[in-house]
Protein backbone atom coordinates (compact mmCIF):
# COMPACT_ATOMS: atom_id res chain seq x y z
CA UNK A 1 0.00 0.00 0.00
CA UNK A 2 1.45 3.15 -0.89
CA UNK A 3 0.98 6.47 1.43
CA UNK A 4 -0.95 9.30 0.39
CA UNK A 5 -0.25 12.64 1.20
CA UNK A 6 -2.92 13.71 4.09
CA UNK A 7 -6.28 14.95 3.99
CA UNK A 8 -7.15 19.06 4.81
CA UNK A 9 -8.35 19.27 8.49
CA UNK A 10 -12.25 18.82 9.32
CA UNK A 11 -13.62 22.43 8.91
CA UNK A 12 -11.10 23.55 6.60
CA UNK A 13 -12.49 26.14 4.03
CA UNK A 14 -14.09 24.64 0.92
CA UNK A 15 -12.27 24.94 -2.20
CA UNK A 16 -9.20 25.87 -0.41
CA UNK A 17 -6.11 25.72 -2.30
CA UNK A 18 -3.26 23.13 -0.35
CA UNK A 19 0.31 25.19 -1.17
CA UNK A 20 1.99 22.09 -2.34
CA UNK A 21 1.52 19.08 -4.43
CA UNK A 22 3.05 16.28 -6.25
CA UNK A 23 2.55 15.34 -10.18
CA UNK A 24 4.11 12.77 -12.36
CA UNK A 25 4.93 13.61 -15.55
CA UNK A 26 5.11 11.59 -19.11
CA UNK A 27 7.50 12.87 -21.01
CA UNK A 28 7.72 12.65 -24.79
CA UNK A 29 9.68 9.45 -24.67
CA UNK A 30 6.73 7.79 -22.73
CA UNK A 31 8.82 7.62 -19.32
CA UNK A 32 7.38 9.12 -16.00
CA UNK A 33 8.55 11.93 -13.81
CA UNK A 34 8.15 12.71 -10.37
CA UNK A 35 8.10 16.21 -8.61
CA UNK A 36 6.84 18.30 -6.45
CA UNK A 37 6.03 22.22 -6.16
CA UNK A 38 3.50 24.63 -4.77
CA UNK A 39 2.11 25.60 -8.15
CA UNK A 40 1.88 22.55 -10.76
CA UNK A 41 0.78 24.50 -13.64
CA UNK A 42 4.37 26.77 -13.61
CA UNK A 43 5.57 24.04 -12.99
CA UNK A 44 4.71 22.20 -15.90
CA UNK A 45 5.27 25.10 -18.36
CA UNK A 46 9.12 25.56 -16.89
CA UNK A 47 9.51 22.04 -17.71
CA UNK A 48 8.41 22.44 -21.22
CA UNK A 49 10.42 25.67 -21.33
CA UNK A 50 13.59 23.69 -20.46
CA UNK A 51 13.95 25.57 -17.34
CA UNK A 52 12.78 22.66 -14.82
CA UNK A 53 14.93 19.21 -14.29
CA UNK A 54 17.83 17.98 -16.53
CA UNK A 55 16.13 15.01 -16.89
CA UNK A 56 12.92 16.56 -18.70
CA UNK A 57 14.84 18.81 -20.78
CA UNK A 58 15.84 16.65 -23.37
CA UNK A 59 12.37 14.73 -23.08
CA UNK A 60 9.73 17.61 -23.32
CA UNK A 61 6.87 18.20 -24.24
CA UNK A 62 6.13 16.69 -21.21
CA UNK A 63 1.96 16.38 -19.53
CA UNK A 64 0.81 15.72 -16.28
CA UNK A 65 -0.76 12.44 -15.93
CA UNK A 66 -1.40 12.57 -12.37
CA UNK A 67 -1.18 15.38 -9.58
CA UNK A 68 -1.82 15.36 -6.12
CA UNK A 69 -1.96 17.73 -3.27
CA UNK A 70 -0.33 17.66 -0.39
CA UNK A 71 -0.13 20.85 2.01
CA UNK A 72 2.84 21.17 3.54
CA UNK A 73 5.92 21.15 1.81
CA UNK A 74 7.56 18.58 4.08
CA UNK A 75 4.44 16.16 3.15
CA UNK A 76 4.55 16.70 -0.66
CA UNK A 77 8.75 16.28 -0.53
CA UNK A 78 7.95 12.71 1.56
CA UNK A 79 4.96 11.67 -0.76
CA UNK A 80 7.22 12.58 -4.16
CA UNK A 81 9.54 10.14 -2.56
CA UNK A 82 7.39 7.45 -2.26
CA UNK A 83 6.35 7.74 -6.16
CA UNK A 84 9.32 7.57 -7.03
CA UNK A 85 9.91 4.20 -5.18
CA UNK A 86 7.12 3.21 -6.85
CA UNK A 87 7.31 0.37 -9.95
CA UNK A 88 6.27 1.88 -13.00
CA UNK A 89 3.42 -0.64 -13.21
CA UNK A 90 2.26 0.40 -9.92
CA UNK A 91 2.36 4.13 -11.33
CA UNK A 92 0.67 3.23 -14.16
CA UNK A 93 -1.84 1.76 -12.13
CA UNK A 94 -2.04 5.41 -10.06
CA UNK A 95 -2.84 6.95 -13.31
CA UNK A 96 -5.42 4.46 -14.65
CA UNK A 97 -7.40 5.33 -11.42
CA UNK A 98 -7.25 8.75 -11.19
CA UNK A 99 -10.13 10.14 -12.77
CA UNK A 100 -9.35 13.06 -15.43
CA UNK A 101 -9.40 16.65 -14.58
Amino acid sequence: MTATCPQPPAGAAEGATPGWSVYLLRCADGTLYAGSTNNVDARVRAHNDGRGARYTSGRRPVSVVYAEACGTMSDALRRERALKRLTRAQKDALIATTPPA
